[in-house]
């Protein structure tokens, strides 16, 4: 099958290209580096059924593809703040070329969403059918309202055009080419504590988030486009397995054999959600999905890999 990945060199995009290249598929990697980048597709740039576009997903394009794996837009608090026109239109413009290119094709759908279309969450833990606490209007709206609007246009050819699409929303996510720049809390812990240089934790350290290792969500993203019977389904991608920010701190520091001190500073950022958890029912029932590598685990796979790429300059 010919697979088109959007934002595929990315960190979730280029291990979803590496899977899918496992599995027999023909892949195309779309990207046009705005947070991407092209050493995270390094390891199989050279396969012989893989091939890198470099373009902006905003603008139209004619790529034939059976399956569209739309991950574009900037991710981390530290990519869309800083890009936030970028990253609304990637999630509306960009949604809607890469829904208009599957329904031309005739191509299966996967839309990239997020837990942050939850907000800071009144129902916890956040099943599919929660309908989320979100600030339209404030910083971090580019994003969160950004997916609720692709989640919308999903729905729309879903219903309109019969396009056979499906929506996921990732949880946080951690592993190997994660960018050590980019806010989120594995990589500032990660490079913090190997550099010997204070972890920040924003105060006060007790909100809390739930980690799945990238490996188990890519593939909980390969289940929910393969897997039979998910058109027009709704799944929670995402570790149930919560902890708070300041434990998380403390784990990576003992895992790194770090001396580095825990110190507390403002948060950076306006509505960061307090709760973080994911009802993954759905994607069990439906999916035969769950998480399957344990926490220390995978954070050590993830040390280990800054630790032999902290000096190493980002392409």
């Amino acid at each position: 099958m010919r697979v088109l990945v959007t934002g595929g060199a990315g960190f979730l995009g280029s291990h979803l290209c590496a899977r899918l290249l496992g599995l027999g598929h023909d892949v195309v990697a779309l990207d046009n580096l705005l947070t991407g980048s092209t050493t995270n597709l390094d390891p199989i740039r050279a396969h012989p059924r893989f091939q890198f576009v470099r373009h902006d997903v905003t603008e139209p394009c004619d790529i034939p593809a059976e399956a569209v794996f739309h991950l574009a837009s900037p991710a981390s608090p530290e990519g869309y703040l800083r890009h936030p026109l970028e990253t609304a239109l990637a999630n509306s413009n960009g949604t809607r070329q890469a829904l208009a290119l599957s329904h031309r094709y005739h191509a299966s759908f996967l839309m990239a969403s997020t837990s942050e279309i939850y907000g800071d969450p009144l129902v916890h833990p956040q099943p599919e059918d929660y309908w989320g606490n979100v600030n339209p209007i404030g910083p971090r709206s580019c994003y969160d309202e950004g997916k609720r609007f692709a989640e919308a246009l999903t729905m729309i050819y879903y219903r309109q055009y019969g396009l056979d699409a499906r929506i996921v929303r990732i949880f946080n996510c951690y592993g190997p080419h994660s960018d050590p720049h980019d806010g989120r809390i594995v990589p500032n812990f990660v490079t913090q504590a190997l550099a010997g240089r204070p972890i920040t934790v924003y105060h006060p350290g007790t909100q809390t988030r739930s980690l799945c290792y990238v490996s188990d969500l890519v593939d909980g993203l390969i289940r929910a486009m393969f897997t039979p019977g998910t058109a027009g389904g709704v799944f929670n991608l995402g570790n149930p397995e919560e902890h708070t920010v300041l434990e998380y701190a403390e784990t990576v520091r003992r895992l790194a054999h770090s001396s580095s001190a825990i110190v507390f500073r403002d948060p950076v950022s306006a509505d960061d959600p307090q709760r973080r958890r994911p009802d993954i029912t759905r994607a069990r029932q439906v999916l035969g999905w769950e998480p399957r590598v344990g926490l220390e685990e995978g954070l050590l796979e993830t040390i280990e890999w800054f630790r032999q790429r902290l000096d190493v300059a980002r392409v």
